[in-house]
């Protein structure tokens, strides 16, 4: 049995990843959808015309993964596609942080993503694909959301020196590295602080994002990144000393 699996697949993009997975893999037997919330995972596995499994469960919590994990052996099941979406950021000094939240962040979007591709490369054959939520805020440290920056730009690390290891096996990994993107994540990010009002100009769609990543991910790309402003930024910090920037965004307004 080929089947996909995707966490954070309750809302944002994760949920789209699902809805457009649906429509184009006609390879895929099953599609196991992670996230805390039942309710929402079940509402989306209705509209699916896959089918479904629903994990709800929190992927920090390692026998969590385990149950998973036994769950993909109990069923002799391919892993053709894994899509870490699950993750979250807080925005504001770091030190007005709740430390609860902060090492959450790091947790949840570095470690739990780790844990669960190790766990799943087991599982994986030539011509399966790992797709990793990433940010744009990878491409450079970013103060009022250091934590999350940071997190992000592990990601993204990560992923090309993984992608590179499996490249023997078949196996592809592609970091998407979305800009800000039309979805409920700033309801929780914004509540301790606010972004540039230059990202509110920068927004996206979510189905924008998630259609370039599937391309990509299709086309073998080890990284995915959307829209002119977006690519301007990676550019901008691959050719400035990042001190510079950092030093720019200390004269706009927050």
């Amino acid at each position: 049995m080929n089947i996909a699996i995707i966490t954070g697949a309750s809302s944002g993009i994760g949920r789209e990843f699902v809805r457009q997975m649906d429509q184009a893999f006609d390879k895929i037997d099953e599609f196991w959808l992670v996230a805390r919330r039942k309710d929402l995972l079940e509402e989306i596995g209705e509209q699916t015309h896959h089918a479904t499994r629903i994990f709800a469960m929190d992927v920090t919590v390692n026998l969590q993964l385990e149950r998973l994990e036994n769950a993909v052996k109990k069923a002799d099941a391919k892993v053709r596609m894994l899509v870490n979406c699950a993750g979250y950021g807080v925005m504001g000094p770091f030190s007005g942080q709740d430390r609860k939240e902060e090492t959450g962040m790091i947790r949840l979007n570095c470690e739990a993503l780790t844990n669960l591709t190790h766990r799943m490369l087991p599982y994986m054959r030539r011509g399966s694909r790992i797709i990793q939520l990433a940010s744009c805020a990878a491409f450079l440290p970013q103060p009022n959301f250091a934590v999350y920056a940071a997190t992000k730009a592990y990601v993204l690390r990560f992923s090309q020196a993984l992608g590179e290891e499996l490249r023997e096996r078949g196996i592809y990994v592609t970091s998407v590295c979305p800009g800000p993107v039309n979805t409920p994540f700033f309801d929780r990010a914004e509540r301790t602080g606010s972004t540039l009002a230059i990202k509110k100009y920068v927004m996206v769609q979510v189905q924008q994002v998630v259609a370039k990543a599937l391309q990509d991910s299709r086309n073998k790309r080890s990284k995915s990144v959307y829209s002119t402003p977006i690519v301007g930024l990676e550019i901008l910090a691959k050719l400035l000393p990042h001190a510079l920037i950092l030093k720019c965004i200390r004269k706009m307004k927050i």
